[in-house]
């Protein structure tokens, strides 16, 4: 059975569905839920186009001007990438987290969210994604490789053996080539393709952070808080409550 819940905002009401094949964030969230925990928070970062967010603890009764967007319960999830099945689409219910450098597991915060507003792309943009997306994995697997070979590489460089030095750096460009072969080259699917063309979303997203549920009801509310008037660091001007958040 679907695991629903209604977000009752100083908006209107929002109603997710919590994705059952992304167990521990649906099960921290209800938990969360049923404690109170969001009771009285704001959405604390709204950007126009793009997405509204919430659950930071230290946006109760904040002062206006006070800088929010680190707090959580202590603790992080583990992501739960279900991709390309669950992505970045309008509406799309997903975990806040810290980024790459100091969290390179994509681990997600235990109670910030965010929910998917975005734009529509043309098919155009979308292919230029994908050039973007192989790029960055191509980086990435490098990156793992040069890792593994630190050792050996600052060998290299202490004996200033450029010839070693460069003959593994070929080594290991053909080594991501071809562990990105097996990989396969990152592709937006037709069901994301079609809905990033119609309906809209921020496809840059995937596959970077989870996604663990989605809007069935109160889209509007959304819209309604994505406009809103906000501060230089993004903070609606006029606290948009989230009053409780109950199971349904």
């Amino acid at each position: 059975m679907a695991t629903r819940l209604k977000i009752k905002t100083t908006e209107g009401d929002i109603t997710i569905r919590l994705y059952d094949e992304t167990p521990r964030h649906r099960d921290n969230f209800l938990k969360l839920a049923k404690e109170g925990y969001f009771n009285s928070t704001i959405f604390h970062r709204v950007i126009k186009d793009f997405m509204i967010q919430g659950g930071d603890p230290d946006s109760k009764d904040a002062p206006k001007g006070k800088m929010l967007g680190t707090g959580g319960p202590g603790y992080t999830i583990p992501a739960e990438f279900v991709y390309p099945q669950y992505f970045h689409k309008r509406g799309a219910l997903s975990a806040a987290r810290t980024g790459d450098e100091v969290n390179p597991k994509r681990k997600s915060s235990g109670s910030q969210f965010y929910i998917v507003w975005g734009k529509t792309y043309k098919p155009t943009e979308l292919k230029q994604m994908e050039h973007q997306m192989a790029m960055q994995q191509e980086q990435e697997v490098f990156n793992q490789l040069t890792k593994k070979h630190h050792e050996e590489i600052m060998n290299f460089r202490r004996n200033r053996d450029r010839e070693g030095l460069q003959a593994l750096q070929e080594q290991l460009i053909e080594e991501t080539k071809n562990h990105c072969k097996q990989q396969g080259k990152p592709v937006f699917t037709d069901e994301q393709t079609e809905i990033y063309t119609t309906v809209g979303g921020t496809p840059f997203l995937d596959n970077q952070y989870t996604v663990f549920g989605e809007v069935e009801e109160g889209l509007d509310v959304v819209e309604r808080i994505q406009n809103c008037n906000t501060d230089r660091n993004d903070r609606p001007t006029e606290d948009i409550r989230i009053e409780a958040v109950d199971t349904l």
